[in-house]
């Protein structure tokens, strides 16, 4: 069946969800949907996260605009998420933003998001330094609805001054001034943990109940849970707290045992509360490890998630 674009997906719903807004109705901050794997065939698709592949592309092995070839020709990926931190210069360069679209739909290749960081604390205490910001990742917004991209995965960094409540509210704040900027374009606004506050799960969902904007939400990652140098939020009760909000998961890998199980994450286990929360949606590869090279770390983490894929489907 042909699906609509997530542009269009996402466009419709935003208008939907602040008609049912100024109606008075409460709705949920993940009412518009990501791009979903077909729940006939698929419990859920696979995609391939662009920071697999970090070492490589820092080191000019690899170049950012060929990474499509790469994730389809290598890996047999048909669907891929980008970071901001390897095309810096490239966001108002339509030239080049043509350019990799083309290879990519050439390939049959579908940009799901962008990574963005490095464009400032969404959460900064001084309200001048929020909003600028926020306008900072206007550019990566503009960008993604280029590619026909679904969201932004931004950071709710709050520079970990002030109460636990006073962050949760700035952070809300600095989301809320994006979203409303993305939603008009279409786009969703989605914050991944990524260490401090974000890396707690019940503050994370806080943050989202305070937006309260259907196209803001998150994106749980499998591993990013350390809140400080001595303390690492429960990975699963985290994932648990962020799956209502969530619009892509990103399954992240470091090492596997004789058997090819992750060892510091139960795939199978996480999964089961993934899919539990009804996301059926893209699951991203992103494998972050040392001793396997990038290419056997991403075909580790692919083939565990194409059997745990197989084994949800029947439970």
């Amino acid at each position: 069946m042909h699906a609509p674009t997530a542009a269009r997906l996402s466009r419709r719903r935003f208008v939907q969800g602040a008609s049912a807004l100024a109606a008075g109705l409460a709705l949920s901050p993940a009412s518009i949907p990501a791009l979903r794997a077909d729940s006939r065939k698929l419990p859920f698709m696979i995609s391939l996260a662009e920071w697999s592949l970090h070492r490589t592309l820092f080191a000019g092995q690899l170049d950012h605009l060929d990474f499509p070839k790469v994730a389809k020709q290598d890996y047999d990926i048909e669907a891929i998420e980008l970071v901001n931190q390897f095309f810096k210069d490239k966001a108002r360069d339509t030239a080049y933003l043509g350019e990799f679209k083309k290879r990519a739909d050439g390939l049959g290749v579908k940009i799901l998001l962008i990574m963005v960081d490095g464009e400032g604390s969404l959460g900064d205490p001084d309200p001048a330094r929020r909003k600028a910001a926020v306008e900072n990742h206007h550019k990566w917004v503009e960008a993604a609805k280029y590619f026909n991209c679904h969201s932004i995965r931004v950071n709710a960094d709050t520079r970990g001054q002030g109460s636990f409540e006073e962050q949760m509210d700035r952070a809300a704040d600095g989301l809320r001034q994006l979203a409303q900027f993305a939603g008009k374009r279409g786009l969703n606004v989605i914050v991944e943990n990524h260490g401090g506050l974000s890396s707690n799960g019940a503050w994370l969902a806080g943050v989202m109940k305070k937006v309260n904007l259907p196209n803001c939400g998150t994106l749980p990652d499998f591993g990013n849970f350390r809140v400080s140098d001595s303390e690492e939020y429960d990975r699963y009760q985290g994932v648990t707290e962020m799956m209502p909000f969530a619009k892509a998961v990103s399954a992240k890998s470091h090492d596997f045992d004789a058997d090819g199980n992750e060892v510091h994450t139960d795939y199978l286990r996480m999964m089961k509360i993934v899919l539990a929360a009804g996301y059926r949606g893209y699951v991203g590869i992103e494998y972050e490890g040392q001793r396997l090279n990038e290419p056997e770390g991403i075909r580790a983490t692919k083939a565990l998630l194409e059997r745990v894929r197989k084994e949800v489907q029947w439970t």
